[in-house]
C-alpha cells in the first residue's frame, strides 16, 4: 500500500527534458535530452532545467489549442458574472461531481513539483558564483510558488513537500495541511525569489524581481481575503484562529515596495491608455518595451509558435454580461444609478457614451471606429448571434478588448498576439484594496492607484474621492464599506476578461452576492429590430433570441437547468473535490466539505 501512495502522490523522476538555450527559449519547445550523470557541470546547465518551467503549460499557459481566446475568454471558461459561453457554466450550477481519478491530484499533477525540489537540492553541484547562480534559484522557488497556488485555488489545503522524498518518508502518508500553513512557506519561497531575481533591465524572457513581487502580492492578497470573508460569514472554508490580516499586510507591504522600485527605476510604470491606447495594449506581437508589461510569451512564426485566438474572430465563443457593462462609471466618477451622463442601454452608442474610456475600449460598438481587420478596414457592425457556436456571442456584447486585427492570421488561425502574464496596473489595484481591508488606506493611495488608473485613460474628471463617495444604489456588496464597494469595482472594469474574475469571487466568498439566484443577461434586443444592412442570417439568429422581461437577452432560457439562476452550493463548490481513488488509498488526505 505505502508504495502505491508514493506513486500516486509523487511520480518518479523522469529523465529531465531540457530546452536549449537562447533568446527565444520561451517560444521553442524542449528539444535536448539531457542525462543526470551529463549534468550539474555548468551554469548553463542550471538554464537548460529551469527553461523547461518556462515551457511548461500548466505554470504557464500558452493558449495554443483550439478553442481558447487566451486570457480574455477565462472569465468564461472559469465561469464568473462578467463573461459567458453559449453553454451555462455547469460547476457554477452546482453540478459538479467527484471524480474517480485525476481531477488535478493524479501522480503527473504532482510529478512537477518534484522536479523543482530535485533542481533545489542539485543546483549546488554546479561549481560557480553565487552572483551568477542566484537568478535560476530565484526561478525555481517562483514556480514552485505558481505550482501550490493553482493547486492551493482548487483544493485549499495541500500537503507542503519542500524537498524529494524516499519511499519511507513521513509526509507521503499523512494528510494535508491548513491552507494558511502552506501560504507561510509560499511566502517565505517568494522571499526568496524577490531577493534572488534581477530588477528589470534589458528584455530577457525571464522572471525578474519585479514580476515576482507582483506575483507575491498576489498570492497574499488572494488569501488574506478568502480567509478574512470566509470567516465573516462563516464558511466550511474558514481558517480556524486566522483572520487573514498578515497576509493582506504583506500584499500592501510587498506592492509598496514595488511601486517605490518602479517609481525610482523608471523601467516600470502605466502605459498611455488614451486615444485607444488602452485597448491596444492587450493586441500587440511584442512587449519587450512595454513598462506596464511585466511578463509576457513571444510567440514566432519561426519557431512554430503560435495560438488560435485567431481562428475566433467573429463573436469568439464568449459573451459579457450586462453585469460588467454596468459596472463602468460615467465619466463624471457617478455609477449609472444616479449619473445625469448616463445615456441608457438601449444601444451600443448608447451604452458607451460619456463612460469609462475603458468600456468603449473592451467591447465593439457599432460606430464606424470599431474596426475588425485592418487589412480592409472593415468595421464592426452587429454583434455575432449567427454562425457557429465557436465564433458566436451570446449576450450581444462582444469582446473587443485582445482582438486580433490581422486577417491573414485569423484565416491560418496562427496568431502571434502575445500572452501577458503580469502587468504592472494589477500591483496598483492590490496596493489599493489591501490598504482599504486593513482600514489604513488614504487619498494619497487612492491617488497613486486607482486614481492613477483613471488619468491614464483620461477620465481626469471622474477620479474617486474617499470623503465623497457618491451612493450607488446598486453596489455588488452592501455589507462593506463604499470605498471598498468603489476599490472592487475598479478592479472588475481594469482587468475585465483577464481571468481574475472568478478568484475574485471565490476568495471574497461572495457566490451567494453575484451567483446564487441570479441568470446571466445580455444586451437589451430590439436595438437590432431592423437593423440596417443586417444579413437573413442575422435577422433569423436574431429574431429566435429569447428575453427576459426587461426585454434584455436571456442567453441560458433554452436551459431549464438555469430557470432559477445559478445553484451554486455555498458550503461544497468553493473548492474541488479530491478523486475517490486518492482517498483510497490515502483516507488521511480528507474530503473537501460538500462532496
Amino acid at each position: 500500500m505505502k508504495k502505491i501512495l508514493r506513486i500516486s502522490l509523487i511520480s518518479i523522476l523522469a529523465t529531465a527534458s531540457l530546452s536549449s538555450c537562447n533568446d527565444s527559449f520561451m517560444d521553442r519547445a524542449p528539444i535536448v535530452n539531457i542525462s543526470d550523470g551529463n549534468f550539474w557541470h555548468s551554469v548553463n546547465d542550471l538554464q537548460l532545467f529551469v527553461n523547461n518551467f518556462y515551457n511548461n503549460t500548466s505554470l504557464l499557459p500558452n493558449y495554443s489549442s483550439y478553442g481558447t481566446i487566451g486570457p480574455y475568454g477565462l472569465d468564461a471558461d472559469n465561469g464568473s458574472d462578467t463573461q459567458i459561453a453559449p453553454d451555462y457554466d455547469t460547476y457554477l450550477n452546482g453540478e459538479g461531481t467527484v471524480p474517480a481519478s485525476g481531477g488535478g491530484w493524479s501522480s503527473s499533477d504532482w510529478s512537477l513539483l518534484r522536479r523543482m525540489n530535485y533542481f533545489l537540492e542539485n543546483y549546488q553541484r554546479v561549481d560557480a558564483e553565487w552572483d551568477v547562480v542566484k537568478q535560476y534559484v530565484g526561478e525555481v522557488y517562483f514556480f514552485r510558488t505558481l505550482f501550490y497556488y493553482n493547486k492551493l485555488r482548487s483544493f485549499g489545503d495541500l500537503p507542503w513537500i519542500p524537498t524529494m522524498l524516499s519511499d519511507g518518508s513521513e509526509e507521503l502518508y499523512g494528510g494535508r495541511l491548513s491552507r494558511n500553513i502552506i501560504v507561510d512557506s509560499m511566502m517565505v519561497d517568494m522571499d526568496k525569489a524577490v531577493e534572488y531575481l534581477p530588477a528589470r533591465g534589458s528584455y530577457t524572457g525571464r522572471l525578474t524581481k519585479e514580476t515576482a513581487m507582483l506575483f507575491q502580492a498576489r498570492v497574499a492578497l488572494y488569501e488574506g481575503t478568502w480567509e478574512k470573508y470566509h470567516g465573516l460569514k462563516n464558511t466550511p472554508f474558514r481558517v480556524e484562529g486566522s483572520d487573514g490580516s498578515k497576509f493582506i499586510q504583506k500584499a500592501a507591504d510587498v506592492t509598496d515596495a514595488l511601486m517605490e522600485l518602479a517609481e525610482s527605476s523608471g523601467t516600470t510604470g502605466l502605459v498611455d491608455g488614451t486615444n485607444g491606447g488602452y485597448n491596444a495594449l492587450f493586441g500587440q506581437r511584442d512587449y519587450s518595451n512595454n513598462q506596464e508589461v511585466l511578463f509576457w510569451r513571444k510567440y514566432s512564426e519561426e519557431d512554430n509558435q503560435t495560438t488560435h485566438w485567431g481562428g475566433y474572430y467573429y463573436g469568439t465563443g464568449r459573451g459579457l454580461t450586462k453585469s460588467l457593462i454596468d459596472s463602468y462609471l460615467c465619466i463624471d466618477g457617478q455609477p449609472i444609478s444616479v449619473s445625469s451622463l448616463y445615456q441608457g442601454d438601449h444601444s451600443l452608442q448608447d451604452v458607451v457614451a460619456n463612460r469609462d474610456p475603458r468600456l468603449n475600449q473592451t467591447i465593439f460598438v457599432d460606430d464606424g471606429q470599431h474596426i475588425f481587420f485592418e487589412d480592409d478596414m472593415s468595421t464592426f457592425t452587429v454583434p455575432a448571434f449567427d454562425g457557429v457556436t465557436a465564433n458566436s456571442c451570446p449576450t450581444g456584447y462582444q469582446l473587443y478588448k485582445g482582438f486580433n486585427h490581422d486577417y491573414t492570421e485569423c484565416i491560418n488561425g496562427r496568431c502571434l498576439i502575445g500572452t501577458i502574464y503580469f502587468r504592472y496596473a494589477e500591483a496598483l489595484l492590490i496596493n489599493a484594496e489591501a490598504k482599504a481591508e486593513l482600514g489604513i488606506i488614504t487619498q494619497a493611495d487612492i491617488d497613486r492607484t486607482i486614481n492613477a488608473l483613471r488619468r491614464r485613460v483620461g477620465m481626469t474628471e471622474g477620479l474617486l474621492d474617499m470623503n465623497h463617495i457618491v451612493t450607488d444604489p446598486n453596489w455588488e456588496f452592501k455589507s462593506i464599506s463604499p470605498l471598498l464597494n468603489e476599490i472592487r469595482r475598479e478592479r472588475k472594469v481594469e482587468l475585465a476578461c483577464e481571468g481574475f474574475r472568478t478568484d475574485d469571487i471565490y476568495r471574497w466568498a461572495a457566490a451567494d452576492e453575484l451567483l446564487v439566484g441570479k441568470k446571466p443577461q445580455g444586451a437589451y434586443k430590439e436595438q437590432w429590430r431592423d437593423y440596417p444592412g443586417a444579413t437573413d442570417a442575422f435577422v433569423e439568429a436574431w429574431e429566435i433570441l429569447a428575453t427576459d422581461a426587461d426585454g434584455y437577452i436571456d442567453p441560458y432560457a433554452a436551459f431549464p437547468a438555469m430557470d432559477n439562476g445559478y445553484q451554486f452550493n455555498v458550503d461544497r463548490d468553493y473548492l474541488s473535490p479530491l478523486p475517490t481513488e486518492e482517498l483510497t488509498i490515502n483516507p488521511a488526505l480528507g474530503q473537501n466539505p460538500g462532496w
